[in-house]
């Protein structure tokens, strides 16, 4: 493993690492502007609130995109790879496939064509949920394992640039202009992704021995089906690109597979609880929208920031393990500061203090979170294991968060906060545990020189 003492905030000026600053503003720029920002545009202009809803589901690409995470994996586009590399050919065309989607949103009159500009927006979003398969492989494949956390927080500061760019750009500029306007400029902002890409160099991975001979195991069964031709060559693309990347992290990791997807599951619940009823909770105790926009928006997000880069810098210096367990400990106790400004009630100090503490523990985890999941994929399907990972992390948070309101309102706000911070134990007791059977810094990444 490459020596870590001293690299401190060095690892910052890694070329990779500044270039995920760009590459995660690729990444955040389109998800608000088929989101937030489109039912905006649309109510704006006096749609119906039923086509609002379902146009909504259009942001679901994000949610299913392991089902095609393989094809990425697996499939060299034709000429463009020959040319960038297989991960950037990816990330080219899904980022081209966006900012022709954006711009064929604006060039169209939702009035006369809502139908073209839906068809549109299901484009961008597939294309937006593409680009995060891609861009995530190559984040993991680029660098070793103690600078993921730095590429991460780069990749966290660009991707919330590109939030607040498709959110109150697009609307200040609407408000100046026309929403064709807007949209035509969003599409123009992808070529920021689209220079990155073909800037940056590919990454150098391999295929390991162990995982040839996995797959060389699945070539000889075959060989004695009755499956011939066209169809057994059919059979080993399928199981080598939906079923080997799953059959290769449970023989890598055995049982202690079940207690990692375990603890990926849990890890974020906390901060989901929190965050789903973060505004309605300051609004209802007396801040003023205002307070909220300054205070928990703006400073809020550099205090994000600060703690993403803090967790990167950590990392580099003394490896993921004792900051995950820190973090997995940290993020839901920073939950008791909101109880506490519950109790002292609209005070701007309360708020900014409980801001500092929460965005800044809550940056760092983000950071050392994304640089644990980098660390338990094969390079051979990193994408696909990658995308299993992220939506086992959001998932479980985001369904039990639709009873958060009944929560609150049946226990009130102290309770409520106290219920959060208690649903972090798993994680910290999870945390502890994989320490002893899966430790982070000990396992190695196939197909990376650490």
């Amino acid at each position: 493993m490459t020596n870590q003492a001293g690299e401190g905030l060095r690892v910052y000026l890694n070329p990779r690492v500044l270039g995920m600053l760009f590459l995660g503003f690729s990444a955040g720029l389109p998800l608000l502007l088929v989101g937030s920002t489109f039912s905006a545009w649309l109510g704006d202009i006096g749609v119906e609130l039923a086509a609002i809803g379902f146009l909504s589901w259009v942001g679901m690409a994000h949610s299913i995109k392991v089902l095609w995470a393989p094809l990425v994996d697996r499939i060299s586009l034709p000429l463009l790879a020959r040319w960038l590399g297989r991960r950037r050919a990816w990330m080219l065309l899904s980022q081209t496939v966006i900012a022709g989607s954006l711009l064929g949103m604006a060039l169209t009159d939702p009035h006369e064509n809502l139908t073209l500009i839906a068809i549109f927006a299901v484009f961008a979003a597939f294309g937006s949920a593409t680009q995060d398969i891609s861009i995530d492989a190559y984040r993991v494949e680029a660098e070793a394992r103690h600078r993921q956390a730095a590429m991460a927080a780069t990749y966290v500061a660009g991707y919330r640039v590109a939030l607040l760019v498709a959110l109150a750009g697009a609307l200040h500029i609407a408000n100046l202009d026309i929403w064709s306007t807007a949209y035509t400029i969003m599409a123009l902002l992808m070529g920021v992704g689209m220079l990155t890409t073909m800037i940056i160099a590919e990454p150098d991975v391999h295929v390991t021995q162990a995982t040839r001979e996995m797959e060389a195991r699945v070539a000889d069964y075959l060989a004695k089906t009755t499956h011939s031709g066209w169809k057994r060559s059919l059979s080993a693309w399928l199981i080598g690109a939906f079923v080997s990347p799953f059959a290769d992290f449970f023989q890598r990791y055995g049982k202690a597979a079940l207690l990692i997807l375990l603890f990926i599951g849990c890890f974020r619940i906390s901060d989901i609880f929190m965050g789903v009823m973060a505004n309605p909770f300051y609004l209802d105790i007396g801040f003023s929208k205002a307070e909220i926009a300054n205070i928990a928006a703006a400073f809020g997000l550099a205090m994000t920031l600060g703690g993403a880069a803090l967790g990167g810098v950590l990392v580099a210096r003394f490896g993921i393990a004792p900051i995950l367990l820190f973090t997995a400990f940290m993020a839901p106790a920073t939950n008791l500061t909101f109880a506490w400004l519950a109790y002292i009630g609209p005070e701007q100090y309360g708020l900014i203090m409980a801001i500092i503490a929460d965005n800044v523990t809550g940056g760092m985890a983000i950071s050392v979170f994304i640089a644990y999941l980098s660390s338990l994929t094969n390079t051979a399907y990193t994408a696909t294991q990658y995308a299993l990972f992220s939506s086992i992390m959001t998932l479980p948070g985001q369904f039990a968060a639709g009873f958060t309101g009944v929560l609150a309102a049946n226990v009130g706000w102290i309770s409520f906060f106290f219920v959060t911070a208690l649903t972090g134990l798993p994680a910290i007791i999870l945390a502890a545990l994989l320490l002893k059977v899966a430790h982070p810094d000990r396992v190695n990444r196939p197909g990376i020189t650490q």
